[in-house]
């Protein structure tokens, strides 16, 4: 499935910065993150788990409890680069995961049902 997300400019900016081996501009990669978690909470509306990009964004998503004080038992963090890479799908999130380029907490923490978007 093809999101218009995927296909925004800011989105391929970002990816297009990468493939040639350079940082995208931080605003730039601040919108291409947040466009991506957007997305994100649109396939996989809930409130059970935190997903961290920072410093540019931080949305909750997943079915399930809803989380409301404190720290949330189920969090994601990882670096906007790393973002990009599995919400487009040219990184694997086990991969990711194994790799450490993504941090995971609880048990609804598995965003690989939902990915690549």
């Amino acid at each position: 499935m093809s999101s218009p997300h995927i296909k925004s400019a800011a989105v391929a900016a970002a990816l297009s910065a990468l493939d040639e081996g350079r940082a995208a501009e931080r605003p730039v990669l601040r919108e291409a993150v947040r466009t991506l978690l957007a997305a994100l909470a649109e396939r996989a509306p809930g409130r059970s788990v935190e997903v961290r990009v920072p410093p540019y964004g931080a949305i909750q998503c997943v079915p399930g409890p809803r989380h409301t004080r404190g720290t949330p038992p189920n969090v994601v963090e990882m670096d906007p680069e790393t973002w990009l890479a599995v919400a487009t799908g040219r990184l694997d999130w086990a991969q990711a995961v194994t790799e450490g380029r993504v941090r995971v907490s609880g048990i609804r923490a598995d965003l690989a049902p939902h990915l690549p978007l």
